[in-house]
């Protein structure tokens, strides 16, 4: 059984965003996509955890880019466990081209959560000994860290209300929405011009169907922003989120 694992994307005008490349959002759902199946491979995804009456919740997520494909280019995704912190299963990725040039390297924190009781499952009593053989590879990237959030005196978005279109198999809002609910705060001029550096982003709180959220955004210089996502009813913070742009060349 190999503990690496790789998948490869092709660029579909679908996962393009309106500077003609690969979008941010789709990066991270290729990411997650590539994690469950290899999760899946190992005999640890979603339908086994539910056996025993757990699922698995993605908790921070970070990655840093090189550049960004274009329609019709073909990114080889490639995935590995590399052991556990604490409560966090963690998960490394790297993305190339298929000819080797460099796109991108990520890294993900993982709890698992008890069906009912919602509470953390210490991951080395659950998950078998996965990662023995990957000692010695080399992380690409740092772990995800804990996010501080937008400034008190940030600038807050229109309200967005939930939509079925955003809702996960959980009934939930799905993980890369939160980036999407963010990005289309930005404006289209300057995401025309730049491209992400980096992107991490820490989830904190579900949110559903029909909620409404607003977004506070606070720029700590012209390249470098922080985001909170907020539920309205209540001002509990859903999201944070720290992204890096670059001038496109």
């Amino acid at each position: 059984m190999s503990y690496q694992f790789s998948k490869e994307y092709p660029v579909h005008v679908y996962d393009m965003g309106p500077d003609g490349r690969l979008s941010l959002c789709s990066l991270f759902n290729f990411m997650q996509d590539v994690a469950s199946d290899h999760a899946e491979l190992l005999g640890f995804g979603r339908d086994d955890l539910l056996k025993n009456n757990r699922f698995w919740v993605l908790s921070r997520i970070y990655a840093s880019v090189s550049f960004m494909p274009l329609w019709e280019d073909r990114v080889l995704l490639k995935t590995w466990p590399c052991g556990t912190d604490k409560l966090f299963a963690l998960r490394n990725y790297e993305a190339f081209t298929p000819a080797g040039k460099y796109v991108a390297s990520g890294s993900s924190s993982w709890l698992i959560l008890d069906r009912d009781s919602k509470k953390i499952q210490r991951p080395d009593s659950v998950l078998p000994p996965f990662n023995p053989d990957m000692i010695d590879v080399k992380h690409p990237v740092r772990n995800p860290e804990r996010l501080g959030g937008a400034d008190e005196n940030g600038e807050m978005s229109d309200c967005y209300r939930i939509k079925i279109s955003d809702l996960d198999i959980n009934l939930h809002t799905n993980n890369v929405n939160y980036l999407k609910w963010i990005i289309d705060t930005y404006d289209l001029d300057f995401m025309m011009n730049s491209f992400p550096q980096s992107a991490e982003i820490n989830y904190l709180a579900e949110s559903k169907f029909d909620e409404e959220i607003i977004v506070k955004t606070s720029a700590v210089d012209q390249h470098l922003f922080t985001h909170s996502v907020f539920r309205k009813v209540d001002g509990k913070e859903l999201c944070r989120v720290r992204l890096t742009w670059e001038k496109h060349n």
